[in-house]
């Protein structure tokens, strides 16, 4: 099928090439053309496992392109999606201006019969505004094509989005018309040959679907958060509370690992976005209030347990930072709760050292130059004359420490883990305090 993907992020950049990769025909298309200059050279503008070596050979083999130009895009489509950011804004919607804008143009450009579908994160009844956009710019053109707007809701990982897409646990798709289903079903058949993964609904179920899948994610890991508090107050560690539970099919095993807090592009936007939804509809979201309120609150525990420990605020002090993406294998620092403490730690004078495998760039264009903030080429260069270490992503190779630099390069020697993948006993007993989220703390010599 010939496909367009309007949007070059994460979800129309994987979405696109993945596409490709099963024998489509896909033009992606984007109003920077910046970005979409860079794609044309081979450059990939995100950092996601396997994505780069997918666009190349897909590019390559013409199954992909990339444009700033609708109209090349979208003659003879027969599948268009939207696949646009949908930002918050301030009174935590979600903005739906790129939505409607690409709704516009697909209208002023469409050559034909189409189904459009919307991939983006959007409130219930967005696909039927998106119809009326459209229908009303064909009028004023003065022609009558067929076209179906559905919804098709993105459940991609960032770390984990090829695989995601390419193996997906469900496709959820919201139509009316069976014909519709029928054209999105034939589009990804090669993706669930072995198992009928389609779930079908109407449009605005599959809309609040999406909304639903991550606000109750969001849910457990604020839950585990919270009992990660009254853990630290009772004497309890929280890491066997999780293993206490987990077990238990009616909890499982995910999303139920307490840290320093939720980040990302999803997560904070969907629940508060969910949560405005519900006002407008006048019901009341207090537990989506709860699950955001306790994700703010629990990015600023780990300084909380920083000052706790030096009685006071760390002024002057140098903490080496592990991770500044929000998760392992992302470049993605947006809402990341190592943002939170490097800049509650310089608003009492501290200096950072970071290190991150693969976000220091997105941290250097979101910062630029500071006096106060290193960025470091290493897990070990971070150390040096560092007072204190603060873990924040859970990075593979921060997983297995060099103990002995660690004591030698950290002055305080004292170490605050948010994400709880360290044995307490293991660094104590190397002669380094251990501070993690809902465990408490051994003392040690």
């Amino acid at each position: 099928m010939k496909v367009a993907m309007f949007g070059t992020g994460y979800v129309g950049l994987v979405t696109g090439t993945c596409l490709a990769e099963i024998g489509h025909d896909v033009t992606c298309v984007d109003v920077d053309a910046g970005r979409i200059a860079r794609l044309e050279r081979g450059e990939i503008p995100i950092y996601e496992p396997g994505l780069a070596s997918l666009v190349q050979a897909n590019a390559g083999a013409g199954r992909l392109r990339f444009t700033t130009d609708p109209s090349a895009a979208l003659h003879d489509v027969a599948i268009v999606f939207i696949a646009v950011g949908t930002p918050p804004t301030q009174d935590g919607g979600a903005d739906l201006t790129q939505v409607f804008d690409a709704a516009r143009t697909i209208g002023t450009y469409l050559s034909g019969d189409a189904i459009v579908v919307s991939k983006s994160t959007v409130p219930v009844g967005t696909a039927e505004r998106v119809a009326s956009i459209i229908d009303e710019v064909l009028a004023r053109r003065g022609v009558a094509f067929d076209v179906d707007v559905a919804s098709n809701p993105e459940f991609l990982k960032e770390g984990a989005a090829v695989k995601d897409c390419m193996h997906p646990d469900r496709i959820v798709i919201g139509a009316s018309r069976a014909s519709t289903i029928q054209s999105l079903r034939r589009l990804y058949a090669p993706f669930v040959r072995n198992h009928d993964r389609f779930v079908e609904m109407d449009a605005r179920s599959a809309e609040l679907t999406k909304y639903a899948a991550n606000a109750l994610l969001a849910t457990k890991i604020s839950f585990m958060n919270e009992m990660s508090r009254i853990a630290e107050q009772v004497g309890a560690d929280i890491e066997q509370v999780r293993l206490g539970i987990g077990p238990d099919p009616r909890i499982g095993w995910h999303f139920i690992y307490a840290g320093a807090g939720y980040g990302g592009a999803c997560f904070p936007k969907d629940v508060l976005a969910l949560a405005h939804a519900a006002r407008d509809a006048q019901v009341p979201a207090d537990l989506l209030a709860a699950v955001h309120a306790v994700n703010d609150a629990q990015k600023r525990h780990l300084y909380a347990l920083m000052a706790r420990h030096y009685g006071g605020a760390p002024t002057g002090k140098v903490v080496a930072i592990w991770g500044a993406a929000f998760k392992p294998n992302t470049d993605d620092i947006r809402g990341a709760p190592a943002l939170t403490l490097i800049e509650q730690l310089w608003a009492v004078g501290a200096w950072v050292r970071v290190y991150d495998p693969k976000a220091l760039k997105e941290l250097q264009r979101f910062y630029g130059t500071r006096d106060d903030l290193t960025l470091c080429d290493s897990a070990a260069e971070a150390l040096e004359d560092c007072d204190a270490l603060a873990v924040l992503t859970e990075w593979r190779e921060f997983r297995s420490p060099d103990l002995a630099l660690m004591r030698e390069r950290i002055r305080d020697r004292v170490m605050f883990d948010g994400r709880n993948i360290y044995d307490p006993a293991e660094i104590e007993d190397a002669g380094i305090a251990y501070f993690g989220v809902g465990r408490g703390r051994s003392l040690v010599p």
